[in-house]
């Protein structure tokens, strides 16, 4: 790494110190080069900071680690998603179709479904669909396809269209990442397909996410944050102009 790459490193480094991300093309201005440079500079640095979906992150940054391990996110946070939880089923009526999608936020919810209600719920994770099914009341749909082990949810091209056809009153939607300029995004591509199509069909969308997820960019954009009528946090999403 030549003398004038590494100074960019570090004034781009520094830039990013306290957090959030850069545009390639700001990151390009603020060293006075172009954004070819500042790629060729990314691959002189080893991997000290990283483009993701066109913004410049650190990756030291925990908030754009880009594994997810089911299991590592089961315990994280659980108070709060439990919590959480309570009040997204508050939310719920009886007979009620319900959409709730996949990772670890809605487990809670899955598992404290009234029993009594005759309620009916769409999902295409695995590990929703065994909470549900011990539940007398509620009428399970489990969406199938490819199996994914990561998520512990399936996969398929027909899945969108499946949903589509479906009546949703309540869609439930989890996300790894809440930008209000970049939208809500998940670490798996292959759960935007579902995920679009919920919030294409369900008369009402709900978001749940801890606070740990807000300001976050994940790979996959699956929406914009004004495609959901309701966020169940318990955090405060930075307001536009402010640090990420």
């Amino acid at each position: 790494m030549n003398e004038r790459t590494a100074r960019r490193l570090a004034r781009l480094s520094d830039a990013l110190v306290r957090g959030g991300s850069l545009r390639l093309q700001d990151a390009a201005a603020l060293c006075g080069v172009s954004e070819m440079t500042i790629r060729r500079d990314l691959v002189a640095g080893e991997g000290v900071l990283r483009l993701m979906g066109g913004h410049l992150v650190r990756s030291d940054d925990p908030r754009y680690a880009p594994v997810y391990d089911l299991a590592a996110q089961q315990d994280r946070h659980a108070e709060a998603k439990r919590r959480l939880c309570e009040r997204a089923a508050r939310r719920i009526e009886p007979g009620d179709t319900l959409f709730i999608d996949c990772g670890t936020t809605l487990m809670p919810l899955a598992s404290g479904l009234p029993a009594d209600q005759a309620l009916t719920v769409v999902t295409y994770a695995l590990n929703v669909a065994d909470a549900v099914s011990v539940l007398p009341g509620v009428r399970l749909i489990l969406l199938g396809g490819v199996y994914h082990g990561s998520s512990r949810s399936f996969a398929s091209e027909a899945m969108g269209d499946a949903i589509r056809r479906l009546g949703i009153n309540k869609a439930f939607l989890s996300a790894a990442g809440v930008h209000r300029q970049k939208g809500l995004s998940c670490f798996h591509f292959h759960e935007v397909a579902p995920k679009q199509a919920a919030i294409a069909t369900a008369a009402h969308r709900l978001l749940v996410v801890d606070e740990s997820k807000l300001g976050v960019i994940r790979p996959a954009r699956f929406a914009g944050l004004e495609e959901v009528d309701e966020v169940i946090t318990d955090g405060t999403l930075a307001a536009e102009g402010e640090p990420a």
